[in-house]
């Protein structure tokens, strides 16, 4: 197997079945060689040429450099699988433009909170769910605030705040929630602790107590080497699941961690976004390529470097290689 999902370049051969490109375009998507559907080593991006699949790529606007849009892939697949997907949080897809909120003849504005907006898949589910007509409050450290904002959050707020959650709670006020998509370590928490007070504090005002959640504490690479590091994988996620029962049972709160299955589908979520907006959205600037590329070298041979580079952790950040 070849690894690798984030991919952009120039596509240098067609399928006879292609329409939605030629030769001399420039695209990026996401390659699919770690998906049960394809086992197909030349689907994998860490290599010179990828086989990439037609539903799974979107054109890349002239004003956005192949490094740029590097970062997309992964990031766009796992935010558009948490909020669109009909098993997680099933929202309304994204539009060019954004359409209205509150939506025509509705009382409250729409909102979600997301946490981890500066990560790499915060940050596309921060513009996702903007460009489908929800309010964004999200989490950043303070330095990121900024940036956040850029991306179409209203609210930013501190990840590491005492008081996080009533902050949350406030900002809510007079909103309808429909969910959140939670990105690091304890934030699924802080998420059910706001459905919880709130609906404590306003129980008239709705309230969907969903959580997608995309990921959480960053492992060390010392507990999935070896024999055993498989296992503890699995272990810690069976640990999560159990947890997540019993407090759906006390507290009515369902956190549902993102396992991606279908993403090769050409009618999934996912593909709709790669066929249906994202190409419009970045040639209308309504989505940028986010976060920043940290590019660390040319050709495959620094693709460890940049892996080790990217299991240290990078703020704002995606680690992208250029390739001849």
């Amino acid at each position: 197997m070849v690894l690798g999902v984030d991919v952009a370049g120039t596509v240098v051969e067609v399928g006879p079945d292609v329409t939605r490109f030629k030769v001399g375009d420039r695209v990026a998507g996401s390659a699919v060689s770690a998906a049960k559907e394809s086992n197909n080593a030349a689907e994998g991006a860490f290599q010179l040429y990828t086989v990439m699949r037609q539903h799974m790529v979107a054109p890349i606007p002239d004003h956005v450099t192949d490094e740029q849009a590097a970062v997309l892939g992964l990031g766009i697949g796992t935010a558009a699988y948490g909020l669109f997907h009909k098993a997680y949080l099933g929202l309304d897809m994204p539009q060019v433009p954004p359409p209205p909120n509150p939506q025509p003849g509705k009382k409250y504005p729409r909102a979600i909170i997301v946490t981890g907006g500066a990560s790499s898949v915060g940050s596309c589910a921060v513009q996702l769910a903007a460009s489908a007509g929800y309010e964004v409050l999200s989490t950043s450290s303070p330095k990121n605030f900024a940036y956040v904002k850029g991306l179409g959050a209203s609210h930013v707020f501190d990840y590491k705040s005492k008081t996080l959650v009533a902050d949350l709670v406030r900002a809510l006020e007079g909103r309808e929630l429909v969910g959140a998509y939670t990105v690091g370590a304890n934030a699924d928490q802080v998420c059910a602790a706001v459905m919880t007070e709130r609906l404590s504090k306003t129980p008239k005002l709705p309230t969907r107590k969903f959580i997608a959640l995309a990921g959480s504490a960053r492992r060390s690479p010392d507990s999935i080497k070896g024999f055993l590091g498989p296992y503890r994988m699995m272990s810690g996620m069976m640990t999560m699941m159990g947890k997540n029962a019993v407090n759906k049972m006390l507290t009515g709160v369902e956190v549902k961690f993102i396992l991606i299955v279908g993403l090769v589908d050409p009618d999934s979520c996912v593909s709709h976004v790669y066929l249906d907006f994202l190409g419009l959205a970045l040639a209308e600037k309504q989505f940028v390529p986010a976060p920043e590329p940290q590019v660390v070298g040319r050709g495959l041979g620094k693709i460890n470097e940049a892996l080790d580079l990217n299991q240290k952790g990078v703020s704002a950040k995606k680690i992208v290689v250029s390739l001849p």
